[in-house]
């Protein structure tokens, strides 16, 4: 049986000779604000969700080859677009890459490809430090009944994150993903790294986010590099984010009084603001209430959750084994027959995404 973790000879040689590229200085990649404000004014307003197929438990069995769903990606994402949606945020795997690093570049340019024919821009996110610890390729387990996000796994995983000794091959994942995408126009931009510092990792991060910025910089993509603020407790990190970010990012999962209280703040950069995490019902953070403001200050606005699914995202963090259908639900806009949530919901992002 060939080993999960094999790589070709033609593509590890890619990936050391995108090591070897030059390293340069932060101030000679970031983004000034007026390309940054200039690269947003030709998007347009950016409405979309984070995106995983229905049938994909994780990062892992969305984009591996024996589970690498098309027809239910091209169909989902059919309906983001019949509701005026543009963009969609997706997350990557360390793993995926490794396991076959010349397959998962093809499926990312078949991805890619259904989007486009939808007129839909895809946000990769590259590393994130939330939920189970220990990815495996292969198969996949079963959803949990009833918890949220049961099997989501992060990137890379703990081990390899604590160990800076093992980011050799992260490093030539980054550089070699972002090299052979750099110019590619159906990519909106590059989240490099989800809620660093979440999972009680803390500062420990924080080598691993400034390694990925630099890793991106050596190749320097046409499309803009973030990393999303999210959370207050650890400032020096919020602060590398922000002052190193081509365009801001941020998540906002309460109300309308600290969503604005979150732009007004973040707005003082002088920098675009994609909003790239929001929407859970019980935390008075819904469609209603929230995109209209997004809308108003001109902030890109990405909800959670595109399909209810293996994700089970319908659930609200914390959610117990075997829970009942909630109501209302906590993410996700569409049933799985593509029936919606709340038509109401549905009706709205329509209207306003028409008006834009």
């Amino acid at each position: 049986m060939k080993k999960c973790f094999s790589i070709t000879v033609l593509s590890l040689l890619v990936a050391l000779n995108i090591s070897a590229q030059k390293s340069v200085s932060a101030e000679e990649n970031i983004w000034s604000k007026e390309k940054a404000n200039e690269w947003y004014r030709l998007q347009g307003w950016l409405v979309g969700a984070n995106f995983l197929p229905s049938t994909a438990i994780n990062q892992l069995e969305m984009w591996q080859a024996e589970t690498f769903d098309t027809a239910t990606i091209r169909r989902e994402l059919g309906w983001a677009a019949g509701i005026g949606m543009n963009v969609m945020r997706v997350y990557l795997h360390d793993l995926a890459w490794r396991a076959d690093v010349v397959g998962f570049k093809k499926r990312m340019n078949i991805f890619l490809s259904i989007a486009s024919k939808l007129r839909i821009r895809i946000l990769f996110t590259v590393f994130d430090d939330c939920w189970n610890p220990d990815p495996v390729v292969g198969k996949q387990p079963a959803p949990r009944p009833g918890v949220h996000n049961s099997g989501w796994v992060r990137s890379p995983s703990k081990t390899v994150h604590n160990d800076s000794t093992q980011w050799g091959y992260l490093e030539q994942y980054v550089k070699d993903v972002l090299n052979t995408f750099k110019n590619d126009d159906r990519i909106l931009m590059w989240d490099l790294y989800n809620e660093p510092a979440n999972s009680g990792y803390g500062k420990t991060s924080f080598p691993l986010l400034k390694k990925v910025f630099e890793w991106a910089w050596s190749i320097r993509p046409s499309q803009p590099l973030t990393a999303g603020v999210w959370f207050m407790d650890y400032p020096e990190i919020n602060a590398y984010q922000l002052e190193h970010s081509d365009v801001i990012s941020f998540h906002n999962y309460s109300d309308t009084t600290s969503m604005k209280k979150t732009i007004d703040t973040l707005r003082k950069r002088g920098r675009p603001l994609i909003c790239t995490e929001y929407m859970a019902r019980t935390n008075n953070s819904k469609f209603q209430t929230h995109l209209p403001l997004l809308k108003r200050y001109g902030v890109a606005a990405i909800n959670w959750g595109l399909v209810s699914g293996k994700s089970n995202t319908i659930f609200p963090w914390g959610s117990k084994e075997n829970s009942p259908e909630p109501d209302p639900w906590f993410h996700d806009v569409f049933r799985i027959d593509g029936t919606p949530y709340d038509k109401k919901e549905t009706e709205l992002i329509r209207r306003l995404t028409k008006e834009r």
